[in-house]
């Protein structure tokens, strides 16, 4: 259990990290090319959540994820049988949402730079702590459903 906690604080370390760089690196709205019209890293700031919805609901979003921490945190403290899969699923999640967390506490927005261009649609620029929440949701539905299939599989097999 204890590697799992030690790769959400790899991934809270790598978060910081990467948005520190950015923040005293760069300035605001710059876009660095890294793969011509395809991948920039651009300094952004984002009051809201993913897609910019939900602008300047700083306190929402502190109250909720405070909540989604603490719930993850108990749910793995607590946890035996889960696979190793929702274990990862469960420590992405964690990562990436208390790396944003970090952010919205101390300056109410999040540092976002992965930027992402598919001919002309601009995909929403993200950061290293969106990558994992994203990561680990799918991961988190993929166990969830693997699971949900062996449960059937195992109640057909003990009715038959």
């Amino acid at each position: 259990m204890y590697l799992f906690f030690l790769l959400s604080i790899v991934i809270i370390a790598l978060d910081q990290f990467s948005k520190w760089w950015i923040v005293h690196n760069m300035e605001l709205y710059q876009s660095i090319s890294v793969i011509t019209d395809f991948f920039y890293i651009t300094s952004h700031r984002n009051r809201g959540a993913a897609f910019g919805i939900l602008q300047d609901q700083r306190w929402l979003f502190i109250i909720v994820t405070s909540c989604v921490v603490i719930g993850i945190i108990v749910y793995m403290i607590k946890m035996k049988k889960e696979t190793i899969l929702t274990k990862l699923a469960l420590s992405l999640i964690l990562g990436g949402a208390i790396g944003n967390f970090i952010d919205r506490i101390r300056t109410g927005e999040v540092v976002d730079f992965f930027h992402f261009q598919f001919g002309s649609y601009q995909f929403p620029i993200f950061n290293v702590a969106d990558s994992a929440l994203c990561v680990g949701v799918v991961l988190f539905l993929i166990a969830s459903l693997t699971e949900t299939k062996k449960e059937q599989v195992n109640t057909s097999v003990g009715d038959a």
